[in-house]
């Protein structure tokens, strides 16, 4: 079982690819994924040395047929002559006689178990009795081994890499689509590894859903350790999109799992140039890797809380703060005419002038009795509503302030029998949780589950502190914090504050966008956007530019653009509209799952998208 509140890197074996080690003690490897056609072996050496040079330790590339398969080699050999040692991986969708060929040109091969003996996914329905399911995992046996074996003779490593997109009908059938089917898809080959003693195994369970992917690795690890297997694990969230979006999203997906010291090996799948991915990689393994060493939170785990199956925290509601609403915005605001839409604004001990009618202020809790004992109260909020907020030290207070929802800010390490007494006393108060401490993943983790252990319900906003001046930064330290906090079911509310050159808006909009990557609290259109790689078939990034901007006004939809099949239905699965790369030039429209329109001219498949978008909300 993870230790929830000190931060520990998880004991692994140590797999060889080439000349690098990954897992043990090694540190956390970053890579990234060529984009180029694998039979244009010059570009695909430039791309790859530049991702090289920014940082990559290992370089992906696609080999969907034996002949992009073959001409690994002299990408190989071409690296190899520019003086660079670092490993080739190719991945392999269908077809296992390429994943043959590939084994003896790359350092190591990922192959996918949704498509890598059962057939291309059709979303058929059919029942296995057992005797059939047996005989279906005695085909895979029979296929994998050789594989296995050529492996061994040429010293290749290789990837079980399970995509939510793609599992199998097979898979889907017995298990749903669930967590517990995508684990169940890569112990399937795990125990062949295993059953023949091939130990050189790196897995990874993706999905464009942050709480899948995160669920499905926490209950893999769990499964590894009863089965007695300890393998690295291979991070990253598929077809997470591009920019501010898609770093937020691998950010909390990620972030959440190398919190709790998951997390062997690192790719960040931006649909952008794969050299901008390593930045982005490293400073996510940086960060979270500061949490070692760290002082131990004395923290005490609530048994009834779940870590392989999260629910949400029962809460007692305060206003729009807890209970079944989603989690809550608050953002500190120097100017009190803020006029941006998080549910909350801080103002302090400014009050202000001109409340906007229908905001909420928080204002300190002495300025806020003054203005009550004054009798002013009411004439000062106009048609705003004001809240006092309480630090810890002003506790005692909390009972002569008459208001019907209140802040308190509290950290673990506060006598529990004083604050614990308080909160049963005032279902009106909201605690914000704050901490100051390197790993305040753990330090607020603790003071919750002391909460949960209590059975006190008052709800919980997470408030988190940098002092930072670049962007990207605070975004990605921001939803790495987050995290593991909204997988596990405890987050009512989020509060950044930056002391630092980075403006209100930003981080209001940080803190929507975090929320939006977990799955709480949808306030935008998402694009569920894949990274492009040599299967791509148009131009991805044009296109990708050209849907946003035409949708930019359409919320709360989620539409997928991906480059090829490999993915696309599947890891679509909960979008509202898809575009999938059909054929050169073509392009295939999905309403859901189900496919509208095939085969549309590239030039006319984003026009076709919106009015099939159009046509449907006016339908």
């Amino acid at each position: 079982m993870v230790d929830l509140f000190n931060y520990h890197r998880r004991e692994t074996s140590v797999v060889h690819i080439g000349r690098l080690d990954m897992g043990g003690d090694n540190p956390i490897r970053i890579q990234s994924m060529t984009t180029t056609n694998t039979d244009d072996t010059q570009a695909c050496v430039e791309q790859a040395e530049r991702i090289i040079k920014a940082g990559g330790e290992l370089v992906r590339l696609t080999t969907q047929g034996v002949r992009e398969a073959e001409n690994l080699k002299n990408i190989h050999d071409g690296i190899r002559r520019d003086g660079f040692a670092t490993p080739l991986v190719a991945d392999v969708h269908f077809n296992p006689r390429v994943a043959d060929v590939a084994a003896r040109y790359a350092e190591k091969v990922r192959v996918n178990p949704g498509n890598y003996v059962d057939p291309a996914r059709k979303f058929i329905k059919k029942e296995y009795t057992d005797e059939e399911y047996a005989e279906e995992l005695k085909k895979i046996e029979d296929r994998f081994v050789p594989f296995l074996n050529i492996c061994k003779e040429h010293h290749t490593a290789i990837r079980i890499g399970v995509n939510h997109g793609s599992l199998s009908d097979r898979i889907r059938n017995r298990y749903g689509d669930t967590p517990e089917g995508i684990v169940e898809s890569c112990m399937e080959f795990l125990r062949i590894c295993k059953k023949e003693h091939f130990d050189d195994v790196v897995i990874s369970i993706k999905a464009s859903n942050t709480v899948v992917m995160v669920r499905s690795v926490r209950l893999l690890v769990e499964q590894m350790d009863k089965e007695d297997m300890h393998y690295p694990l291979h991070l990253g969230v598929t077809e997470a999109g591009e920019g501010e979006d898609g770093r937020i999203k691998s950010a909390v997906g990620i972030g959440a799992l190398l919190a709790d010291g998951i997390g062997d090996t690192v790719r960040v799948s931006l649909s952008e140039e794969p050299e901008a991915e390593i930045p982005v990689a490293r400073h996510l393994v940086d960060y979270i890797g500061r949490k070692a060493g760290s002082l131990m939170v004395p923290g005490e785990a609530c048994e009834s809380f779940d870590w392989l199956r999260p629910t949400r925290r029962e809460t007692q509601p305060v206003g729009n703060v807890g209970g079944a609403h989603v989690p809550v915005v608050i953002v500190s605001a120097e100017q009190t005419d803020y006029a941006g839409k998080a549910d909350y604004v801080y103002v302090g001990q400014q009050v202000p002038e001109h409340p906007q009618p229908g905001k909420h202020y928080i204002l300190d809790y002495d300025v806020f009795a003054q203005l009550q004992s004054e009798g002013n109260l009411d004439k000062a909020q106009g048609k705003a509503t004001f809240y006092p907020i309480f630090p810890v030290v002003a506790m005692p207070l909390v009972a002569m302030v008459q208001s019907d929802m209140k802040f308190l800010v509290l950290q673990f390490g506060t006598p529990s029998a004083e604050y614990l007494a308080c909160l049963k006393a005032h279902p009106e108060v909201v605690v914000v949780c704050t901490s100051n401490q390197q790993n305040r993943l753990g330090n607020q983790r603790a003071l919750v589950h002391e909460m949960m252990t209590a059975e006190v319900s008052n709800p919980v906003v997470f408030a988190q502190m940098y002092q930072l001046n670049d962007k990207e930064e605070f975004q990605l330290e921001a939803a790495a914090d987050m995290g593991a906090l909204m997988m596990d079911g405890l987050t009512d509310g989020i509060w950044l504050m930056n002391k630092g050159n980075i403006s209100v808006g930003d981080i209001e909009d940080t803190a929507f966008g975090i929320l939006q990557a977990a799955r709480l609290r949808t306030s935008r259109t998402e694009y569920i956007s894949c990274p492009g790689c040599g299967r791509t078939l148009y131009d991805l990034r044009t296109t990708i530019a050209r849907i946003k901007e035409a949708t930019k006004d359409m919320h709360g939809l989620k539409i997928g653009i991906m480059g090829c099949i490999v993915n696309g239905p599947g890891e679509m699965a909960d979008a509202d509209y898809g575009y999938v790369g059909a054929g050169p030039g073509k392009v295939s429209l999905y309403r859901g799952q189900e496919c509208v329109e095939k085969n549309i001219p590239e030039d006319e498949a984003v026009d076709r998208l919106l009015q099939l978008i159009k046509s449907d909300r006016q339908g």
